[in-house]
């Protein structure tokens, strides 16, 4: 297959127009400010960018580096800024259900988030999902979506300190950064899929590999350390305004 070539599969299309409808009929009852519409915005731009475009050609048949992006926007960005765009109203709205508030609760969330990554990042789960690129490829695809949007709930809609957001952000990404690092380091190809697939852009499957677990490692060093810092310093803030307090009321 030519690795210039788009991919306008009606499923994708249907799941992105799905997930476009909805939120934007959300907006007539539990509208959200300009900037949670630009996220949003930014989200779908994202997942067409990474399921439209060449890129999805290339994630599916040449290279696994493209490949494991494809799968960071699923499962860590696009969750991320569609939580995000919620409005509070709305996010009130949801957690009145009891599935939605167990299944948000950071002892819940992150779990499921970290089972479903390393799931599908066995090698034969992960070969048969290309080699079938049907539903067993949409599954993986949907399932990293969701439980992004149940990790990423806690940090934004939780009513939670800022110490338990930074504590929750923390582990997250200690716990999730062995596979990019194992990727990186390992040896030699474990997935058969791509040590068989044509070469694109003169790289070998051990270098695309290197590569795919690099980028995965930095993303996420960036993207989580980066939340935690900011909740991190939120609670230094909050710790040390309450210890002047206490101080001026002796």
């Amino acid at each position: 297959m030519d690795p210039h070539s788009w991919s306008l599969h009606w499923d994708v299309l249907l799941a992105i127009g799905i997930l476009a409808a909805g939120y934007f009929s959300s907006q007539r009852r539990w509208p959200a400010d300009a900037r949670r519409r630009a996220a949003f915005d930014l989200a779908v731009i994202l997942l067409l960018a990474v399921y439209v475009t060449p890129l999805h050609t290339i994630a599916l048949h040449y290279l696994l580096s493209v490949h494991l992006l494809q799968n960071v926007v699923t499962a860590e960005w696009a969750p991320a800024l569609v939580v995000v765009a919620l409005a509070p109203s709305l996010a009130r709205e949801l957690e009145r259900s009891t599935a939605v508030r167990v299944a948000t609760h950071p002892l819940v969330a992150l779990p499921l988030w970290l089972g479903t990554y390393f799931v599908w990042h066995v090698p034969p789960i992960y070969d048969a999902a290309l080699e079938q690129s049907g539903w067993l490829l949409h599954l993986e695809h949907l399932t990293y979506f969701f439980a992004g949007v149940l990790l990423w709930w806690p940090v934004v809609h939780g009513r939670y300190s800022d110490g338990v957001k930074a504590l929750y952000l923390f582990g997250a990404f200690v716990l999730a950064a062995p596979l990019g690092l194992l990727l990186a380091l390992l040896p030699r190809p474990v997935y058969d899929f791509y040590k068989d697939a044509p070469q694109l852009w003169g790289l070998s499957d051990i270098v695309d590999q290197q590569i795919a677990g690099v980028t995965m490692a930095v993303e996420q060093a960036i993207v989580f350390f980066a939340v935690f810092a900011y909740f991190f310093m939120r609670f230094l803030r909050t710790e040390h305004i309450a210890g002047v307090f206490s101080e001026s009321s002796r």
